[in-house]
């Protein structure tokens, strides 16, 4: 059973910063792009970054370039979103995700969805 669990939500001041996890498992993703989503209340899902399993490269949308940083443990297979100098417009479920490329990974065309953590920055 695959399965993408993401981890690390939670409340935090402007200014301040959060890690959020998501944890692999149920195959093998050394071909897929993984990204990060997120979905504030009233507003569609959004695209917030990718990595590539295989050569980690990484691609983010220009609202959080340079304040987030998306990696990658192969170990661990892990994917962690480092978020920083957090503003009260970065409220909102993030969601973990894995697709076949990074044209189909934009169009919110994935595979696999994990449930969600719910990020809240307060002013």
């Amino acid at each position: 059973q695959v399965q993408l669990v993401e981890s690390g939500g939670g409340l935090v001041q402007a200014g301040g910063s959060l890690r959020l996890s998501c944890a692999a498992s149920g195959r093998t993703f050394s071909s897929y792009i993984m990204g990060w989503f997120r979905q504030a209340p009233g507003k569609e899902r959004e695209f917030v970054a990718a990595i590539s399993w295989s050569d980690g490269s990484t691609y983010y949308a220009d609202s959080v370039k340079g304040r987030f940083t998306i990696s990658r443990d192969n170990a661990k297979n892990t994917v962690y979103l480092q978020m920083n100098s957090l503003k009260p417009e970065d409220t909102a479920v993030y969601y973990c995700a894995a697709a076949r490329s990074y044209r189909t990974i934009k169009r919110q065309q994935c595979d696999y969805w994990g449930q969600g953590t719910q990020v809240t920055v307060s002013s």
